[in-house]
């Protein structure tokens, strides 16, 4: 059974927090709030927790998983990031937007696309995902929690322990958005989006 962790919304607890790093850093697989809506995420070098991911939402190895970074001097470490990408990024971050970019040799392979060698990045905005990240001291790997089958993303945790009781480690409680994020392919010379969801996408039109 998954463990639920009531979390306060403006002042996360140190001791919640150091307890859902542990079971991060015992390759746990943890369902968490974030700006957008609820994520699956495992700790950069967990094998064990990316497999649990894909077999939680049925995805291929062309899914492209989400580095959820604390701020941009940790994103940078991850992805290659020209200047002319770097002012359009920074500008709408943390925020509420995705990001495909080339990966840094920081990434394992496992995480990149098979043929592009990108990885997702993106900086949220809200507090309990930076209290736990910089608990961590890493980024999470992270994907949106939308089950098979379903169109909406899930946004509250009692529904989540529900559904994922024995799939999960733990279910941080929480509130959070009600869509996803945009996502916008930056590795080309071209920005193309993927996903219009949360963030306003016409910056990159």
């Amino acid at each position: 059974m998954a463990r639920y962790f009531d979390v306060h919304p403006d002042n996360p607890q140190p001791r919640l927090l150091q307890q859902i790093v542990a079971l991060l850093r015992g390759d746990g697989l943890l369902a968490y709030p974030t700006d957008s809506c609820y994520a699956l995420g495992c700790q950069l070098g967990s094998r064990p927790g990316l497999t649990r991911i894909r077999e939680v939402r049925r995805l291929d190895d062309r899914h492209h998983f989400t580095l959820m970074c604390r701020d941009f001097a940790q994103l940078g470490q991850f992805v290659q990031i020209p200047n002319s990408v770097f002012r359009l990024v920074k500008a709408v971050t943390p925020g509420s937007y995705t990001f495909i970019l080339p990966a840094s040799p920081e990434v394992p392979r496992r995480l990149l696309h098979p043929k592009k060698r990108t990885v997702g990045v993106r900086i949220p905005q809200h507090t309990v995902t930076q209290a736990l990240l910089a608990e961590l001291g890493e980024p999470l790997v992270s994907s949106t929690l939308l089950l098979p089958g379903e169109t909406e993303p899930m946004t509250q945790g009692w529904e989540i322990k529900e559904a994922l009781d024995h799939q999960v480690d733990a279910v941080v409680d929480g509130e959070c958005g009600t869509e996803p994020t945009t996502v916008v392919d930056l590795s080309e010379d071209e920005p193309q989006i993927l996903r219009v969801g949360a963030g306003d996408p016409a910056r990159f039109e």
